[in-house]
């Protein structure tokens, strides 16, 4: 296979999984969104993971709440719980890496507040800790994932919201995630801010 026809091959694979999302995620993406917009306007805050590859997304979508998606507007309460190495490293060292998410979520973690968890490989400990510790809290879960994942969508509480990319393929997932961030950061802004862009 020439260069060119892997470049042709992974573009082509994108866009049929993009497509997927399209035709079979909309609705989820659209309640997802209007979770996080309710959970706004009654003064939460959104608190957002993962792990490994995941983490940029995570972080991504937190910088585009506080700071800015598409326009100026007064910056949106969202916590990432992947950006301070101190924490992480802290909790990991003294107690378990497993529990380095759940543990600040219990610290700062509130009923009705939204959990956004990334996950583009196979289940992690960590990750089913901290859907355990936001039921606990009252906080809800919009978990992204893909087809190759299905423990810790079978944790899920039917007040969660489960949004799995129809691929086993990590970059695949990981590419569709980013997409699914932006009709999210989209929808919010419209949603509280109005259409019009400035």
């Amino acid at each position: 296979m020439s260069l060119q026809n892997n470049i042709n091959q992974q573009i082509s694979e994108s866009i049929l999984i993009q497509q997927l999302v399209q035709d079979e995620l909309g609705e989820l993406i659209e309640f997802a969104a209007q979770q996080i917009v309710n959970a706004l306007l009654a003064d939460k805050k959104i608190l957002t993971c993962g792990n490994a590859a995941a983490v940029s997304n995570a972080q991504y979508f937190t910088a585009a709440m506080i700071n800015r998606y598409q326009r100026e507007r007064p910056s949106l309460p969202a916590i990432s719980l992947v950006n301070d190495v101190q924490m992480l490293t802290s909790i990991a060292s003294a107690q378990h890496y497993d529990e380095v998410f759940a543990k600040q979520l219990r610290a700062l973690g509130q009923a009705a507040d939204v959990l956004l968890i990334y996950n583009v490989e196979g289940s992690e400990l960590n990750l089913v800790k901290l859907i355990n510790a936001a039921h606990e809290k009252q906080v809800t879960v919009i978990l992204l994932i893909g087809d190759n994942e299905t423990a810790l969508a079978g944790i899920l509480n039917e007040a969660d919201i489960c949004i799995s990319v129809p691929s086993q393929s990590a970059q695949r997932v990981q590419e569709a995630h980013l997409l699914i961030t932006h009709c999210l950061c989209d929808l919010i802004d419209s949603q509280l801010f109005g259409n019009q862009l400035v």
